[in-house]
């Protein structure tokens, strides 16, 4: 197994189509992650240039994880909060390649993304995850804690509804 290298992205022509890809490929799978199957190339390319153009702008972080030079997964961490939550941070879009899950490595972004956000300043986090087939068990594991689950919340990749789990974690030092 090759060693896992996490870093921020930039746009570029070649990373969009790769970035495209993956979100294709998850959404194929099933990943609850926005978007309904089959995913329009299209589409796909313009959530990712809207994403990294609000990565320039400094509204949020985009991580991707390489496997030597193929990227196998991403996560973002959204920045831009309403003037009243300036200390908070959302944990949004974590993918990963099918064929490398199991690896340890959305939790290695898990990791980035939290001291990021730390680094910024930002003491809460908050994200959410597919009732069904969503990333629970590693965020419960990371320790976030479990707010609610809000019923028949969005539709699934290829149809049929599910809830979505609300978390929150509180980090930095100070969060007293």
């Amino acid at each position: 197994m090759s060693k896992i290298h996490i870093h921020p992205l930039a746009a570029t022509p070649a990373l969009i189509e790769t970035l495209a890809g993956l979100l294709s490929e998850v959404v194929a799978q099933g990943g609850s992650v926005g978007f309904m199957h089959p995913l329009a190339d299209p589409e796909a390319r313009s959530f990712w240039e809207r994403a990294l153009q609000a990565a320039a702008d400094g509204q949020r972080i985009v991580f991707g994880a390489f496997d030597d030079d193929q990227l196998v997964a991403t996560v973002s961490l959204l920045l831009d909060c309403p003037p009243n939550q300036p200390h908070r941070a959302e944990i949004a879009k974590m993918m990963t390649v099918p064929r490398c899950r199991g690896r340890g490595i959305a939790a290695a972004l898990l990791r980035t993304a939290e001291a990021a956000a730390m680094e910024r300043g930002k003491t809460l986090l908050v994200l959410d995850t597919a009732s069904e087939g969503g990333a629970a068990g590693l965020y419960e594991k990371h320790g976030f804690t479990l707010t609610g689950e809000i019923p028949d919340f969005a539709l699934k990749p290829h149809g049929g509804l599910t809830g979505t789990l609300l978390y929150w974690k509180r980090i930095g030092m100070q969060h007293a």
